[in-house]
């Protein structure tokens, strides 16, 4: 009962005339996984902690967003100007929820992003290659596996590899910031072995984990 009054509220309150999210100060705030729960087209207000920084997707999304999580689980924040927030800071964001490729992503403008006082590392999430799905959409994951298949290249987008556990392949999606991938891929070979940090996020009919940095993959 009490999530269904929070849907009526966040769904009728707090949007002009111009259809964008109200200020952050001005909704109620719900947990990450009560705002994924809601309709396509709601307006959410939640607080997390920076789990990918602004603009680090660029080269595949257009957009100058980035990720959050708290502890019930995490979203991509799609906005079409750059913030300075860097990794850890904590945020209150008022979007509108939808679908961008088949992704739950919280659409919203700077106006509506509030940075909040205090920083909060985030420790990734450790899954198996089978298990990036759905139900950890959105959540900063590590995982590891061997080269399946060589990697590939979409200038302008960015580059894809495949790993496995056992458990299933997975893709991982490397972006390119200013032109350059944010990870060296051309050491990368089938068969071996590498760890991977990233937001396990959807394009499609895909799931794929998508480091951040250089730091995200490790050959082991």
């Amino acid at each position: 009962m009490a999530i269904a009054a929070t849907t009526w509220l966040l769904a009728t309150a707090g949007c002009g005339s111009s259809g964008a999210p109200a200020s952050p100060e001005q909704e109620a705030v719900v947990t990450v996984a009560e705002a994924r729960g809601l309709a396509e087209g709601s307006v959410a207000t939640v607080e997390g902690v920076v789990t990918v920084a602004p603009g680090t997707f660029n080269s595949a999304t257009g957009d100058q967003g980035f990720a959050l999580q708290d502890t019930t689980g995490g979203i991509y924040v799609s906005l079409p100007d750059a913030l300075d927030l860097d990794l850890d800071r904590r945020v209150r964001v008022t979007g509108r929820l939808g679908q961008t490729a088949e992704q739950t992503v919280l659409n919203t403008e700077a106006a509506s992003v509030a940075a909040l006082d205090g920083t909060e590392p985030v420790e990734p999430r450790d899954v198996t290659t089978g298990e990036v799905g759905e139900p950890i959409e959105g959540l900063l994951v590590r995982v590891s596996g061997s080269v399946t298949r060589a990697v590939v290249e979409e200038q302008p987008y960015g580059f894809q590899v495949y790993i496995d556990d056992g458990s299933g392949e997975v893709q991982v999606y490397v972006h390119l910031v200013e032109g350059q991938p944010v990870i060296d891929m051309a050491s990368l070979t089938v068969d071996q072995v590498i760890e991977v940090t990233g937001l396990a996020a959807q394009y499609e009919e895909t799931y794929e984990v998508a480091p951040r940095r250089a730091g995200d993959l490790v050959v082991q």
